[in-house]
């Protein structure tokens, strides 16, 4: 539920910073995103381009892509370059049917990207090697060059995010959308020209911890929220719900825009928050009647976004999207939403770098 905002936590200071305080370790990583995506413009790009020149010149006809948590949702952010930039169809891979079942489909000039941090989870790791040997082009995007998954794959892909110890992961989601995004960007020719403002933009919006905290301190007691986009967002929102439930142990449920209208919103009250993650084009455009009916049933509204649709809304949080390209923009829109992660967590008096449960390399099978 909505708090009044409690007085100023003692301990308050800037998320970089480095201290004994809990969540230390999240936030050095957090901060280290600028760094991250100018070395991969600088020094991955022209292996990324190499890669995409040697796939697209094997005409693949269909996309799967697979992956689990956090990596999950970049590989929908590339379901969305690759249908839209691309017009390749894409689908997201239910690993269970090859490890769990033995199913062998053909998949003869598929193109099968795996996403994977660590490369480690033995489900990755058969699930390749089975498309691999059923007649796939397999490419592997992960952390780690010399993991069991870039082995096992044809192709790989480095994120050169450096080593990441926090177990929620910020800047290895950041720099796989990059890869990615680059990626695609050299399948169709381009050379990514439009990701270059991203790395000075993204040091601008971290350095805004003051009104991140502003909505952490009203948002502390939320028994649950509701996180919501369309397009190029979704994959935002359901990152952004997924940070908050493994970090602040809140309840976080992640729609489609569309798909919210279709009975959850039923559910939407003046008490819950409904964050809207509102990208600056058509998937803006597209959200725009979910916004107004949210607005009508007395949503507490934060959007993060540009400053029209949060000068409307309750709270939020202004993006600076002018003049940046649609398809790069969720590199920069999970940003804050990672901050509030952590600024929430750390209000509720828990160290968001180490959730219950929960471990590094989680090996599913």
């Amino acid at each position: 539920m909505t708090a009044t905002p409690p007085d100023p936590q003692p301990d308050a200071q800037p998320a970089s910073a480095e201290s004994d305080r809990p969540g230390r370790i999240m936030a050095r990583e957090m901060a280290e995103q600028p760094a991250v995506l100018r070395r991969i413009l600088e020094e991955g790009a022209p292996r990324i381009q190499d890669v995409a020149q040697q796939v697209a010149a094997r005409k693949p006809r269909f996309v799967l892509l697979t992956a689990r948590g956090t990596s999950d949702n970049a590989a929908l952010y590339a379901k969305y370059l690759l249908e839209i930039r691309l017009g390749l169809p894409c689908g997201l891979a239910s690993m269970s049917t090859t490890t769990a079942y033995g199913a062998r489909p053909d998949l003869t000039d598929v193109l099968v990207i795996v996403v994977s941090q660590s490369g480690g989870s033995p489900d990755l790791v058969a699930s390749t090697r089975a498309a691999r040997e059923a007649g796939a082009i397999t490419l592997a995007v992960t952390n780690n060059p010399d993991s069991p998954l870039a082995a096992v794959s044809e192709y790989h892909i480095d994120i050169m995010a450096g080593p990441e110890k926090a177990l929620p992961a910020t800047k290895t989601y950041t720099a796989s959308l990059l890869a990615l995004y680059l990626f695609v960007e050299g399948l169709r020719g381009g050379d990514g020209a439009q990701a270059k403002v991203l790395p000075d933009l993204a040091e601008q919006l971290l350095v805004r911890q003051d009104e991140i905290r502003a909505l952490a301190s009203r948002y502390r007691f939320a028994e649950r929220m509701v996180i919501t986009s369309r397009g190029y967002g979704y994959p935002t929102a359901k990152e952004a719900a997924l940070k908050l439930m493994e970090t602040s142990y809140i309840p976080a449920l992640s729609y489609s825009g569309a798909d919210l209208l279709h009975g959850p919103l039923a559910m939407v009250d003046n008490i819950s928050p409904v964050i809207a993650v509102v990208t600056d084009g058509k998937g803006g455009a597209a959200l725009q009647p979910v916004l107004d009916r949210l607005r009508g049933r007395g949503a507490d509204l934060v959007v993060i976004g540009p400053r029209p649709q949060v000068e409307q809304a309750s709270a939020g949080f202004v993006l600076p999207t002018e003049g940046v390209a649609e398809e790069v923009q969720p590199i920069l829109e999970i940003l804050p939403l990672q901050l509030l992660a952590y600024e929430v967590t750390i209000a509720r008096g828990q160290d968001p770098d180490a959730p219950r449960a929960l471990a590094k390399v989680t090996e599913t099978r």
